[in-house]
């Protein structure tokens, strides 16, 4: 089975370069109008798992048109609790900002979502999808979720071993991998031959 992983196309706050994880934005305008006239060419899919988020499912909506489409609610993005809305530029002098930075992003985000459970959730989210993928004999599908997202389940599926922010990927890209359904079955739950999408 061939799975599409995309991160979801800009939205007003991702412009800004703004921290977007519990804020439910719709895609900007600029970004729908720019994919409306340029639309980047993705594989057709038999089905989508989607975030539940308006940003994921505008996107799938976008790029895959007219295709069934699921949402998993563990999928969608990281609370970023006192972060959210705000800037690099806002948060550099906030002490509370200095920590985690200095934790390499692996503290709880102040008054948000601990790291381990948002990247746990993530991981379960994924996997059922797979599963449920597996069982329907699905040839390929897409999952369009979050940056975040994304990084937490390359990091734990992949086979290629990287670190949590090695798997970051800009609004529109993502990840092309394949799963040997046999080898999942039988509890080797890795994501194979993983291929970098466009940015």
């Amino acid at each position: 089975m061939e799975l599409i992983w995309i991160r979801h196309l800009q939205t007003p706050g991702n412009e800004k370069r703004q921290y977007i994880g519990s804020t439910d934005e719709p895609l900007s305008e600029k970004t729908v109008e720019g994919f409306l006239k340029n639309p980047a060419e993705y594989s057709e899919v038999e089905r989508v798992i989607c975030s539940p988020m308006l940003r994921c499912i505008q996107t799938a909506e976008l790029m895959f048109p007219g295709t069934e489409r699921k949402t998993e609610p563990r999928l969608r993005e990281c609370d970023f609790g006192q972060f959210e809305g705000k800037t690099y530029e806002e948060l550099k002098s906030v002490p509370k900002y200095i920590a985690w930075l200095k934790s390499n992003g692996t503290i709880t985000f102040p008054g948000g979502e601990e790291q381990s459970v948002f990247r746990r959730r993530s991981v379960e989210g994924a996997i059922e999808q797979i599963e449920w993928l597996i069982e329907k004999k699905v040839q390929r599908a897409a999952f369009v979720v979050h940056g975040g997202t994304i990084m937490a389940v390359f990091e734990q599926l992949a086979e290629e071993k990287k670190n949590f922010y090695d798997w970051q990927v800009d609004n529109g890209s993502g990840y092309r991998v394949i799963i040997d359904e046999k080898e999942w079955k039988t509890g080797n739950k890795k994501l194979r031959k993983v291929e970098k999408l466009w940015d």
